[in-house]
């Protein structure tokens, strides 16, 4: 799947606009609009206010994903990005796989609910983007609407299409 995912977005990307997976929902629900960015929990913390990281989350969709990590290590990469104020701003977040962290997800997805709930922004669990077999090819850097209540990230424009980045 994730081969067809990736040749999907490469040479197709018009059919490639809702994004959506099986159990996807909402842990804080919403709807919101963003550019997406973001990615590997522990890469975004550790890259913290380095020259190539992003100042900020304002204004945008965060992905957050991480493999082989436990409970702990993700509250606390989670926490410092929150006490930080990085996470200010942003607009949503979607939640993508934690292979290899704890065999209970639910642990980790009440850990996220705890934390991102406060920030009033719809929070999707669930959406298979990140250390996985059957990964969905998730574009960054284009505008988006994250829907979760329906489970989806919807792409405003192609993920390939010209001018779909922002500067």
């Amino acid at each position: 799947m994730a081969q067809h995912e990736l040749r999907t977005t490469l040479f197709s990307p018009e059919q490639r606009t809702v994004l959506t997976s099986a159990g996807a929902h909402a842990l804080a629900p919403g709807r919101a609009r963003g550019v997406t960015f973001g990615g590997n929990l522990s890469l975004l913390n550790d890259g913290l206010a380095t020259p190539h990281s992003r100042l900020s989350a304002d204004g945008g969709i965060l992905l957050l994903e991480d493999v082989g990590e436990d409970v702990a290590r993700i509250d606390r990469m989670l926490t410092h990005l929150l006490r930080t104020g990085w996470m200010d701003g942003v607009a949503g977040v979607a939640l993508g796989t934690w292979t290899d962290c704890p065999p209970d997800l639910g642990v980790i997805a009440d850990l996220m609910r705890d934390r991102l709930s406060p920030l009033g922004v719809p929070v999707l669990w669930g959406l298979e983007f990140g250390h996985c077999a059957a990964q969905l090819t998730v574009p960054l850097g284009v505008p988006a609407w994250i829907d979760a209540e329906n489970g989806t990230l919807e792409l405003a424009v192609p993920g390939l299409a010209q001018g779909s980045r922002r500067a």
